[in-house]
C-alpha cells in the first residue's frame, strides 16, 4: 500500500471553472495525494469574466485557520503548495507588468522563494526574481542558477518569448534541477521543451502546471526529464480536450467565450492519472 502524501494547498477558489485550489485539488487527488485546502481567496468565478463576487481571506484568518490545525497536531505535511510559485505578473504584447505591487518585490525575492523548493515562475517573473533579462537559452541557464542559489532545487520557466528552433508556433519551457547523488557531490540536471502554442486564452494553466510538477517530481524524484515531460504533456491533453469542445459549443467562425474555455478538467481524469508522453524534453 502506497504510503500517504498530504499536501496543504493555500490558493485562491471559484465556485465556478478551474483555478487556484479548483484547479490544483481534483488531479492532485486522482494522483493519490491528500489535499487539505485553504482559500486564500473565494470567488463567484476568475477575473477573466465581465464580473465577479466574492471574499479575500486576510493574514488574521488564515492564522486562524492555521492555528486550528495546529492545536489538533494536524499541521504536518508532506508539501505545501501556494500561489507564490511565484504569481508576479507576464508579459503581453512584448511588454512586462506586474500583477502584484512592486514593492512585494523583495518580499519574493528575499523571503519566500528561499523557503521553496520548487518554483515555476516564467520568464518576466524569472527576470524579475534574478535581476537579470534572458535573451538566450545561455543566459536563461545562468538566471535559473541564480535562483538555485536562493535557495529552490528546482526551477522551472514555464514560458519564454526564446525562439524555437521549431518555428514561431512554439514556445519554449525551461527546466533546472539540482540534487545530490549518494557520494555527497551536486548533480545538475537541466532539460528544454518545445511547445505548440494553443490559440485561445486559458486560465489557470500555471494552477494546474504547479500542482502536476509537484505530483510527478514526488513521483520521480530523480528524474526531472520525466516529471516534465508528464507535466506538459498532461496540459496537453487538458487543453486540447478543452479547446475543441468550446469550439464545438461557440460554433464555426465563433470565438469562444471564457465560460466555454474553462478547463475540462473532470473529463481529462484518465490523461491525469496516465498521460501519454506526446511533448518530449530534451536534456541539455
Amino acid at each position: 500500500m502506497e504510503e500517504e502524501c498530504r499536501v496543504l494547498s493555500i490558493q485562491s477558489h471559484v465556485i465556478r471553472g478551474y483555478v487556484g485550489n479548483r484547479a490544483a485539488t481534483f488531479p492532485l487527488q486522482v494522483l493519490g495525494f491528500e489535499i487539505d485546502a485553504v482559500n486564500s481567496v473565494q470567488f463567484s468565478n476568475h477575473t477573466g469574466y465581465a464580473h465577479w463576487k466574492g471574499q479575500v481571506l486576510n493574514s488574521d484568518e488564515l492564522q486562524e485557520l492555521y492555528e486550528g490545525l495546529r492545536l489538533n497536531n494536524m499541521n504536518k505535511y508532506d508539501y505545501m503548495l501556494t500561489v507564490c510559485d511565484p504569481v508576479l505578473g507576464d508579459k503581453w504584447d512584448g511588454e512586462g507588468s506586474m500583477y502584484v505591487p512592486e514593492d512585494l518585490l523583495p518580499v519574493y525575492r528575499e523571503k519566500v522563494v528561499p523557503l521553496a523548493d520548487i518554483i515555476t515562475p516564467n520568464q518576466f517573473e524569472a527576470e524579475l526574481l534574478s535581476g537579470r533579462k534572458i535573451h538566450s537559452q545561455e543566459e536563461a541557464l545562468q538566471v535559473m542558477d541564480l535562483l538555485h542559489s536562493m535557495g529552490p532545487d528546482t526551477v522551472v520557466i514555464t514560458s519564454s518569448d526564446l525562439p524555437s528552433p521549431r518555428g514561431s508556433d512554439y514556445l519554449i519551457v525551461l527546466g533546472s534541477q539540482r540534487r545530490r547523488n549518494p557520494a555527497g557531490s551536486v548533480v545538475m540536471e537541466r532539460i528544454r521543451m518545445d511547445i505548440r502554442k494553443v490559440d485561445a486564452v486559458f486560465v489557470g494553466t500555471g494552477d494546474l502546471f504547479a500542482a502536476m510538477l509537484l505530483a510527478w517530481t514526488h513521483k520521480h524524484p530523480n528524474n526531472l526529464k520525466v516529471a516534465c515531460e508528464k507535466t506538459v504533456s498532461t496540459l496537453h491533453h487538458v487543453l486540447q480536450r478543452t479547446i475543441q469542445c468550446a469550439k464545438a459549443q461557440a460554433g464555426e467562425g465563433v470565438r469562444p467565450s471564457p465560460m466555454q474555455l474553462e478547463l475540462r478538467m473532470v473529463q481529462s481524469k484518465r490523461d491525469i492519472e496516465d498521460p501519454e508522453i506526446v511533448v518530449q524534453a530534451t536534456v541539455l
